[in-house]
C-alpha cells in the first residue's frame, strides 16, 4: 500500500497505463468560482479545496507517482483581499497541524518551494517545523509551492550562483538546478491545471519546461481520482502517438 494512503483505506483497483508520470504539479485553481456556484463565500471554496489535498495524494499515490508539486498560493495571490489571504493562511496553518505527523509517519518528505519573507510568523514557523521533521522521509515528496513564483526563483538562483562567485564558464543546466527550490527532485513529467486556464500563471517555468500540460474545465474542490485517470490518459496517447 502506498505509504501516505492512510492504512483504512481500501485501495481501489486501478486503470493500467503504459506511460506514468514520476513527478507532476496540480495547479489548485477553481476554489472561488466553486464557491460561488453554491452560494457559498471564496473563504469555503477555499477550505473545501483544502479538504481535496488528501483526496488528490491518495489518487496519486494509487498510481505510484511519487513527487507531487502542489501551487499552494503565489507570490501574484498578494493581490486578493486581506481578508480572503487571512482566512486562507488560518485554513493553511490548520492543514499542516493536522497532516505533518501523518506525513512523518508514513515516509513523505515535505519541500517548501517559494519564501517565507511577509508570511504571518506562526504559520512560517509552521512550515519550517515540518519540512524540518520530515527531512529524512525517502517513499515521497510533497514539494508546496507557497508565495511561490517562477521568475523570483530563477533569479534567487542566479544571485545565489554569483554571490558563491561561481564563473560563467562554469555554469551550466545542471549546476543552476541545484540552486533552486526543487533541488534533487527533477523536471515535471505533467501539469495538471484545475478550472479551464490554459496558462502557466509562472509556475515553475524551469522545472515544466518540458512537461506535458493538462487543463481541465473542473474546479479543484471537485478534482478526484477520475479526473486524474482523464489527465493520464492524456499523457498516455501523447507518447504513444510518439512511438
Amino acid at each position: 500500500m502506498p505509504m501516505w494512503l492512510p492504512k483504512t483505506l481500501q485501495v481501489a483497483e486501478t486503470t493500467e497505463f503504459k506511460y506514468l508520470p514520476r513527478h507532476i504539479g496540480l495547479m489548485m485553481d477553481g476554489n472561488g468560482r466553486w464557491a460561488q456556484q453554491r452560494g457559498l463565500t471564496r473563504l469555503e471554496g477555499h477550505r473545501h479545496g483544502t479538504q481535496n489535498v488528501r483526496r488528490a495524494l491518495d489518487a496519486c499515490a494509487r498510481y505510484d507517482i511519487r513527487i507531487v508539486t502542489l501551487y499552494v498560493f503565489s507570490t501574484e495571490n498578494w493581490g486578493r483581499p486581506k481578508e480572503e489571504i487571512e482566512g486562507f493562511f488560518d485554513l493553511l496553518a490548520q492543514v499542516i497541524d493536522r497532516e505533518t505527523e501523518n506525513f512523518r509517519r508514513q515516509g513523505v518528505r515535505l519541500v517548501h518551494s517559494g519564501s517565507l519573507e511577509g508570511i504571518p510568523p506562526a504559520l512560517a514557523e509552521r512550515v519550517r517545523y515540518a519540512v524540518g521533521i520530515t527531512r529524512e522521509n525517502r517513499d515521497y515528496v510533497l514539494n508546496v509551492a507557497f508565495n511561490y513564483g517562477g521568475r523570483m526563483e530563477i533569479l534567487r538562483a542566479a544571485r545565489s550562483i554569483l554571490a558563491d562567485g561561481i564563473p560563467a564558464d562554469a555554469l551550466s543546466e545542471e549546476l543552476f538546478e541545484r540552486y533552486l527550490y526543487t533541488a534533487g527532485l527533477g523536471d515535471m513529467d505533467l501539469v495538471i491545471r484545475t478550472g479551464g486556464d490554459e496558462r502557466l500563471s509562472n509556475f515553475f517555468p524551469w522545472q515544466a519546461a518540458g512537461s506535458v500540460f493538462y487543463s481541465t474545465r473542473t474546479f479543484w474542490p471537485d478534482f478526484d481520482e477520475n479526473e486524474l485517470v482523464k489527465a493520464l490518459s492524456a499523457y498516455n496517447c501523447l507518447f504513444e502517438s510518439l512511438e
